[in-house]
């Protein structure tokens, strides 16, 4: 495998491979922070998908290249087109999706930074010609930043600072004015299996609101799946929450965030998202790890029934299965209980009151 020539030395140019999803390129960016700190002169392009960049595109310091997977040959195509006659001093191919070995073909760079082999599936080793240290245990955020490590680098801090513009701002403090201890609820992960159920979650939500006297607030996008799985949780709520699914953007969630309390979801993006502007989360583990993939600054008020699922689904402790093992089975969230979720909101307002002390 090929090394960094000179580690440590700083590169001209660097390309970045990570085109999504949403929680993936929140932990991309502490790196790109890392980067730009020590290597404040080197070139960063970042190639990455067309919703994801509606996130993180306004960094600072980064050229992106957008890449629109619904146009398949034809997104694949523009990249070539915008990144042709470049050359770059490495590639960091982080995902290993075989679209984005593909998508990496179009990028001419000597360094080929790509996944240890455990870590590696759709032929990925093929498009790389260096690989991160192996290991087991690692956070997702960790194992991006191990990327680093080939040119020389380690990650000693962790710094997110996307930009929230000021529409957002205005967005977020006109729909949560004042300083109210506020719940935010996004429901819905893309995965489905990971999804608990509305019924659950409105109880959550009635508990919050009656017993904690919190305001609550209902999150989600555009999609028809979304709707109906608001409308779900919002019938069988005694309670109103702020119904903003499907009225935000990005940014104008991301500011929502910011403003929070705490955010109630599964393994989603919104997790993340919450996690990059410091907010706690309440995350519903059970189809996933939590070690893994679950909110990495603080999994203190996360339900975490990993375990449990790889018993009754895998029959075998969770520790015995391979780092990373998704238990996405009908059912799996049918482990996390509604009392589980209200211990976890009862001990979070405890903590905050005697902190406010």
């Amino acid at each position: 495998m090929v090394q960094a020539e000179n580690p440590g030395d700083a590169p001209q140019s660097l390309c970045l491979l990570r085109t999504s999803a949403l929680g993936d390129v929140t932990h991309v960016v502490p790196l790109v922070r890392t980067l730009q700190r020590h290597w404040p002169q080197t070139r960063l392009t970042w190639l990455i998908g067309k919703l994801e960049h509606r996130l993180v595109g306004d960094l600072p310091g980064v050229e992106f290249v957008v890449f629109d997977k619904s146009a398949g040959r034809d997104g694949r195509r523009a990249v070539r087109e915008a990144l042709h006659g470049r050359r770059f001093g490495a590639l960091l191919h982080m995902q290993v999706s075989w679209r984005a070995n593909l998508l990496s073909r179009a990028v001419n760079a000597p360094l080929r930074i790509g996944y240890d082999r455990a870590r590696s599936k759709d032929l990925h080793g093929l498009f790389v010609n260096c690989r991160i240290p192996a290991r087991r245990g690692e956070h997702v955020l960790d194992a991006m930043a191990s990327f680093l490590e080939p040119l020389g680098l380690k990650q000693d801090e962790v710094r997110w600072d996307i930009p929230i513009p000021d529409e957002a701002r205005e967005f977020a403090e006109r729909h949560l004015p004042g300083d109210a201890p506020t719940l935010v609820v996004s429901p819905v992960s893309s995965h489905r299996l990971r999804n608990w159920r509305p019924e659950r979650y409105a109880a959550a939500i009635d508990h919050a609101s009656l017993e904690l006297g919190w305001r609550v607030v209902l999150c989600g996008g555009r999609s028809e799946y979304e709707r109906e799985f608001a409308d779900a949780i919002l019938a069988q709520a005694s309670t109103r929450p702020l119904d903003l699914t499907g009225k935000d953007t990005l940014k104008q969630l991301l500011a929502l965030m910011q403003r929070a309390t705490l955010v109630l979801t599964p393994d989603s993006g919104p997790m993340h998202i919450a996690n990059a502007v410091g907010t706690p989360v309440l995350g519903l583990h059970a189809a996933s790890n939590p070690n893994r993939s679950g909110p990495y600054t603080d999994r203190r008020w996360c339900v975490d029934r990993y375990d449990a699922a790889a018993r009754r689904f895998r029959k075998k402790p969770a520790a015995a299965l391979p780092w990373g093992t998704k238990i996405e089975h009908k059912g799996v969230m049918d482990l996390i209980e509604t009392d589980d979720v209200i211990e976890r909101l009862q001990a979070f307002a405890a903590h905050r009151a005697s902190t406010q002390r």
